[in-house]
Formats: structure tokens, C-alpha cells, sequence
């Protein structure tokens, strides 16, 4: 399993659009992938899931995946949330 923590920089947090990238982006990889907020965990392959941690800017978050490609995974949700979700 492999974590990592990093600050939300968008102004909406991970809200609408932003979220819906972040789901798009889990969802291209066999690995179990998640967020851990304020003590709530999500399931970072369900917009509903995501959308009900209320991930506001300037919110830390952990991000962890566990599987064959848990390192690409985190890395490229790691470069999605520093591009300020392609923004």
C-alpha cells in the first residue's frame, strides 16, 4: 500500500468538476484507491463518496492505494491535484 498526504489548492476544494476528475483519473487502475479526511474515509472511485467528505481549499488529505499499480496511481493523482485539476 502506498500513501501520500497533499494540500488541496483549488477554490471549490474537491467539489463538482474537480471530484469528478479525481473519480475519472481512480478509476483507470485495477488498484483499491482512497481518501482519508478529518478521521472519514472515501472510496476515491465514487463521486458520491468523495463529494460527501466536504474536501474544502487549503484541506490536507491523504491519498492511499493498494495494488499492481498503486505507485502510477498515486502518482498521477498526486500531478492531477498539483496541476490545480488542469486548471
Amino acid at each position: 500500500m502506498r500513501t501520500c498526504e497533499i494540500t488541496i489548492k483549488h477554490p471549490v476544494g474537491l467539489h463538482a468538476r474537480p471530484a469528478a476528475l479525481f473519480v475519472t483519473t481512480a478509476k483507470k487502475y485495477v488498484s483499491k484507491v482512497g481518501i482519508k479526511y478529518q478521521n472519514q474515509t472515501a472510496d476515491a472511485k465514487s463521486l458520491l463518496e468523495l463529494l460527501s467528505l466536504g474536501i474544502t481549499k487549503d484541506s490536507t488529505i491523504e491519498i492511499f492505494a493498494d495494488g499492481d499499480d498503486e505507485e502510477t496511481t498515486i502518482s498521477d493523482l498526486i500531478n492531477l491535484v498539483k496541476s490545480n485539476f488542469n486548471e
